[in-house]
């Protein structure tokens, strides 16, 4: 690291120390950063964002020992903690996130009123330092506007947060584009809350059975969100997103016929394309978002794409589906919260209780 990058981010420590706010690069998407154990700097994350404050923040950590200080220290979260160690030998540094019972240490305002933490350990090495610099404990939601895209580029978080928050360190574009995967560990057995590039499959190999929340796919939750992103619209473009699934040729077929006519009453379109199908689709804006046999470089480019339909002025957009498995459940998910779930079933093929019409 360079002589001025250690100052920057230094100066930056300071500022969350004080109770400030810095706008940081991770692996994933852009973070919104205040000192997690400060309950006023928690509610400033909140205020910056426009956030619910019962969306839980996620505490990043910069190495797994202090981990212990914000978990209850009970026989039952030690036994809770055998399975985060495992965890955490296999995929810490990296985009996966924990949930705990808090200790004392961490306030209320942090959690979203829970008595549960959520605590990820980022591998992107600026945020590592910047963590360190700044007391070890940083409360980071994704740095945007709630409800918006996340942040992938430093100018996606001028966008949203400019003259809200007191710095951005810029780190180029981010990895892997869309937020970490969250598994509670209080529930037995554990249970993805938030889908991410960490798949089911790949935490059944260290820890056996790990279920999926049913409504991780699905609008209806009336109660408290357990982890970021499972009660509210998210990752939201300014304009009405449709998803259309079924074959190819119904899709392109069904979504042409769309924007033909959304198109002749002067609407603006947009549909959200693959490599392999970008060159069936004639709405005034096509993006390919990638290849359907790299589903991690949709995942990447996603909020990207949300973000260009809004600075182009696109109305009415499209998107085709994808998988269901892997990290293609990921980009549903995104997806789903994006299009506000609004699903038309003219074409598609999606199973009834993954998704509600709108």
């Amino acid at each position: 690291m360079e002589e001025d990058d250690k100052e920057c981010l230094k100066e930056a420590g300071e500022i969350l120390k004080a109770g400030g706010l810095v706008a940081f690069p991770t692996e994933t998407v852009y973070g919104l950063g205040g000192d997690a154990l400060n309950p006023d700097s928690s509610r400033k994350i909140y205020a910056a964002k426009g956030r619910p404050s019962d969306n839980p923040l996620i505490v990043h950590i910069c190495r797994f020992e202090d981990i212990y200080r914000i978990v209850a220290d009970t026989e039952e979260s030690r036994k809770m903690l055998a399975n985060a160690r495992k965890l955490s030998d296999a995929f810490w540094p990296g985009p996966l996130t924990m949930i705990l019972p808090k200790s004392e240490e961490v306030p209320l305002e942090t959690t979203g009123g829970l008595n549960t933490v959520a605590i990820r350990f980022p591998s992107h090495k600026t945020a590592q330092a910047l963590i360190a610099y700044g007391g070890g404990y940083v409360a980071a939601p994704s740095a945007n506007t709630s409800g918006r895209p996340s942040p992938s580029l430093a100018r996606h978080v001028q966008e949203d947060l400019n003259g809200k928050i007191d710095m951005i360190i810029d780190g180029g574009e981010v990895e892997i584009g869309i937020e970490s995967t969250i598994v509670d560990l209080t529930v037995e057995p554990p249970q993805i809350l938030r889908p991410g590039y960490v798949t089911q499959e790949m935490l059944s190999r260290v820890l056996g059975t790990v279920d999926t929340d049913v409504t991780i796919l699905s609008d209806k939750s009336g109660q408290a969100p357990k982890a970021p992103g499972m009660k509210y619209r998210h990752y939201a473009p300014k304009g009405q997103l449709t998803i259309v699934a079924g074959t190819k040729e119904k899709v392109a077929a069904y979504i042409n016929e769309e924007t033909d006519r959304l198109q002749a009453q002067g609407v603006k379109t947009g549909v959200i394309a693959t490599e392999e199908t970008k060159n069936l689709y004639h709405a005034d804006v096509v993006k390919c978002a990638g290849s359907r046999t790299d589903e991690l470089s949709v995942a990447k480019h996603l909020y990207g794409i949300l973000r260009d339909f809004d600075e182009e002025g696109t109305e009415k957009m499209f998107s085709e589906s994808f998988d269901y498995a892997g990290i293609g459940q990921a980009v549903m998910n995104r997806l789903l919260k994006a299009a506000g779930h609004h699903v038309d079933r003219k074409s598609t093929r999606l199973n009834s209780s993954h998704v509600s019409e709108s």
